[in-house]
Order: C-alpha cells, then sequence, then structure tokens
C-alpha cells in the first residue's frame, strides 16, 4: 500500500485548522454547549485529544466519570472518560495539550513507512487498514471542528480540502437514503443537490429495489432534493432535525417522497 499522502495532507491541514480556532477562543467560548448532547467547545476538543491519544499510542486517561444520560454504548464511555478526565481544566490547558499532540501526530505520520498504513485495524466502518481509518478520521476531526464553529459563531472552513472529503463521505450513503429509507418507488429517479460551497449534483435511479447513482436516469426525476453544504452536514451527521433547517431546504415534485428523504439523512450521531 503506497503512503497516503492526500490523506496525511488533509488530517495536517484539519488539525491546524483546529488549533488555529482554538487560538481565538476565551475561556467563556470554550464553556459553550454544542449540538452534541452534554458536550461544550473544549468537551469536543477533549474528544479528538482522546482518539488522537489512542492512534499515537499513547494510554487511556485514568478517569472514571460520573454516569450521564447522553452515553449509550461502549464507544460512548470510552469518549466520556477521556472528555470528563479534562472538565476541570481550562479552555487553554486543553488546547495546548491538543497543539502538541497535534505535533506528535504529524511527525509520525510524515515518517510512517508503508507497512504503518497497510496495518489492518479496526475502523468505524468496519475491518480495514490504518490508512482507511485515517480516511475516515478526516470527517470526524472536520466535524468536530464545525460543531465548534457553530457554538462560539466563527464560521470557516468548507473552502478546504477536508470539507470537500468528508461531505464525499457522507455522499455515500444516499443511496441507502433514498432507496431504502425514504422508499423511493421501483424505476423512479430523484436528484440531489448540494449548492455550496461545496457544490454537489447527483441523481438517483431505483432499480431491483435498489439506489444507485447514474449519470442520467432514463425518465424525469419524481422529486428534487436542493440545500447548501453545510445543511447537508449538518443533517447528515446527526447535529439536527429536518424540522430545524426547513428554510433552507428545496424540494419539487414528489413533496412527500422529498421530505423523507431530507428526514432520514442522518447517518452519524
Amino acid at each position: 500500500m503506497p503512503i497516503p499522502s492526500d490523506t496525511i495532507d488533509k488530517l495536517e491541514q484539519t488539525y491546524r485548522s483546529i488549533s488555529a480556532l482554538g487560538a481565538q477562543l476565551d475561556e467563556s467560548d470554550w464553556e459553550l454547549p454544542t449540538e452534541l448532547p452534554g458536550w461544550t467547545v473544549k468537551d469536543n476538543l477533549s474528544h479528538l485529544i482522546g482518539t488522537e491519544r489512542s492512534l499515537q499510542g499513547l494510554p487511556p486517561a485514568d478517569h472514571t466519570p460520573g454516569e450521564t444520560p447522553h452515553v449509550k454504548n461502549p464507544i460512548g464511555q470510552f469518549n466520556e472518560r477521556e472528555v470528563d478526565a479534562r472538565r476541570s481544566r481550562s479552555g487553554a490547558e486543553v488546547l495546548a495539550e491538543w497543539d502538541e499532540l497535534v505535533d506528535q501526530r504529524i511527525a509520525t505520520l510524515r515518517g510512517a513507512d508503508e507497512s504503518y498504513y497497510a496495518a489492518e485495524t479496526m475502523t468505524p466502518t468496519g475491518p480495514g487498514s490504518v490508512a482507511d481509518f485515517l480516511h475516515i478520521r478526516i470527517l470526524d476531526l472536520w466535524s468536530h471542528e464545525q460543531d465548534i464553529r457553530r457554538a462560539v459563531g466563527k464560521p470557516g472552513g468548507f473552502d478546504d480540502g477536508s470539507a470537500a472529503h468528508t461531505i464525499d463521505r457522507l455522499v455515500r450513503t444516499l443511496p441507502i437514503v433514498i432507496g431504502k429509507r425514504a422508499r423511493t418507488p421501483e424505476g423512479a429517479a430523484v436528484r440531489f443537490d448540494i449548492t455550496g460551497p461545496v457544490s454537489r449534483s447527483l441523481t438517483y435511479e431505483v432499480r431491483g429495489g435498489r439506489a444507485s447513482q447514474v449519470e442520467a436516469a432514463e425518465s424525469e426525476p419524481v422529486a428534487s432534493v436542493s440545500m447548501d453544504s453545510e445543511t447537508f452536514a449538518v443533517l447528515a451527521l446527526g447535529r439536527r432535525q429536518a424540522s430545524e433547517v426547513g428554510d433552507r431546504v428545496r424540494i419539487a415534485g414528489d413533496a412527500q417522497l422529498g421530505q423523507r428523504i431530507v428526514e432520514n439523512l442522518a447517518m452519524m450521531i
């Protein structure tokens, strides 16, 4: 397996972007709530630190958090341990830990050979390689940067490769959304437009009970759905409900089908 240079470049860009954003925050910003239940801005960064420490081969926090309603599974328990272990620290302290860890991660990634990236590991989508995991990791890092940006009112980060990378990974589940979840009829086509800053124009057609992307449908789409890339991201990442962003979504044709698609976009929580 060749060294995934593009993935490494995107990881470094997003690491540095998070650091630059954090440097703009004061202590009151770090304590603002985000759209993730129970997590502040600081908690989001603490979560990223916990995962990056694990990837770096560093030990987890020696800490046992109390029970909280937003922790529902073992992954959530791991995340909460890292988050809660840092809740007594200032935002500046957590950011300093992040910045130091980022330097370590970049040195590791830039210095690793092909065998490091080819090593088998469990990824969020199943068995794969370290390279596969890191490809998904870009999405996670960028998504949490956006969680922080929305909480503190500092938009940005949609004009780089990590944003396009994330949108394209999220787009991969649209066939399931359109075909299975929204129950698009056999033989029917749907148009899905992401208007920007990351723009994608996609057409899907249902054949044999499955939706697939096509260059051109055999018939006119029965429904068209359009939204900007931030709206698509918050819906696909499960950050908001369709009812919360209705004014940012446009549906043409079969309104009920279009609404079912929008309501079933969440693929991450």
